[in-house]
């Protein structure tokens, strides 16, 4: 099949990995910066922050005074940590706050990397996603972060992301969406593959309530670990498969005009015609062959919805998590997303506001970006 006929059989709509939305132009997405220790974002991933925590354990360890004993740092839960922010065991919060400090210090680093970047040019304010960002000891290192980059005059706001990280990814496939979309249809169906799980979700709108899409919601989800079953690739396109056509039949019980769309985050430089060009390391099988495209497998497994044609959008999870920031970002021109999971995604957005009937022009800062790095 010819990449354009691809194109048009899987989306019918736009492109895959699209630079330019309906309310944003994406200036950039998953940018892989290296220093003399390899790639950037490894200094401020979840794994990170665990090394971290147990480098500050290690001397505590040789005199038998470590408040996790010999428990794996690796394996204390974050609810476990937060309770130790609180709790009455000083030196236990002492240490944790501690990993807190150096963890920020990395990841203002990585963020003042981002920022001298082209792509990230006029940055005004960033959003923290991922699922680090749901802790409290993610929130404290997101704060001062901030304050350090502050201190060193970057005029930039930093923030954990509004949604929780496991529905931001799924509200933010609205914004990939046509508004057309919207004004027959309150929802869609939206997918979050991440290397560890796959997560589904049907997303009200409410876009009667508010035409911005900030008051939309997930009102059903459905998460498959993987990362547990260890599938084949054919198998995790079949469980996934599986899973929508059961939030369709949910739909329909009740009660929702569903879009005939699917909007899909996933990990990697997603290329035009839906197929993986890079990042997809950590999915089930390779994702990145030639002869593998996730948008046209879905739709030979679902090609309508209702009585219409199936429609499929996917980019990158970095983005689409940002995405669902859009409604809370109209006071600014410029902003991006971190998101701290596995590794560290990473987007760009310009807002396209109307301007006397016409999109704002996103490329004051200069020439239009590469997409895939600066």
């Amino acid at each position: 099949m010819a990449t354009d006929e691809l194109v048009k059989t899987t989306t019918g709509i736009a492109h895959h990995g699209a630079e330019r939305l309906p309310s944003v132009d994406i200036d950039s997405f998953n940018i892989e910066i290296k220093d003399e220790d390899g790639f950037l974002g490894d200094r401020a991933s979840k794994g990170a922050f665990r090394d971290i925590l147990d480098r500050w354990r290690k001397p505590l360890r040789k005199t038998g005074e470590d408040p996790f004993g010999k428990e794996p740092s690796d394996e204390i839960s974050k609810k476990t940590l937060d309770a130790i922010l609180v709790g009455d065991d000083t030196e236990a919060s002492a240490l944790v706050h501690s990993a807190i400090e150096d963890f920020a210090q990395e990841l203002a680093y990585v963020t003042r990397r981002f920022l001298k970047t082209k792509a990230w040019a006029k940055t005004e304010r960033i959003v923290v996603g991922g699922g680090f960002r749901d802790s409290r000891l993610g929130e404290l290192a997101i704060a001062r972060a901030e304050i350090i980059l502050k201190s060193e005059d970057f005029k930039i706001d930093m923030m954990p992301i509004r949604h929780h990280p496991d529905e931001a990814g799924l509200v933010g496939a609205l914004h990939l969406a046509p508004s057309w979309i919207f004004e027959a249809h309150d929802s869609i169906l939206a997918v979050d593959i991440g290397g560890t799980n796959i997560r589904c979700g049907l997303v009200e709108t409410s876009w009667k309530k508010a035409k911005d899409l900030s008051k939309a919601r997930v009102v059903k989800s459905e998460l498959w670990r993987h990362a547990d079953d260890e599938p084949t690739r054919e198998g995790a396109v079949k469980r996934l498969t599986k899973m929508l056509k059961g939030l369709i039949t949910a739909a329909e019980t009740d009660g929702f005009k569903l879009a005939p769309f699917i909007g899909i985050a996933c990990p990697g430089v997603i290329n035009a015609d839906g197929s993986i060009e890079k990042g997809a390391q950590n999915l089930p099988g390779n994702w990145e062959s030639s002869k593998f495209n996730l948008p046209a497998s879905l739709l030979e497994g679902i090609p309508q919805i209702g009585e219409h044609d199936t429609a499929i959008l996917m980019h990158n999870d970095g983005v689409v998590q940002g995405l669902s920031e859009v409604p809370f970002m109209q006071d600014i021109e410029r902003w991006g997303v971190l998101t701290i999971g596995t590794g560290l995604g990473n987007a760009r957005f310009t807002n396209r506001r109307k301007e006397n009937g016409k999109d704002r022009d996103s490329t004051e800062n200069g020439k239009k970006k590469d997409k895939k790095g600066d």
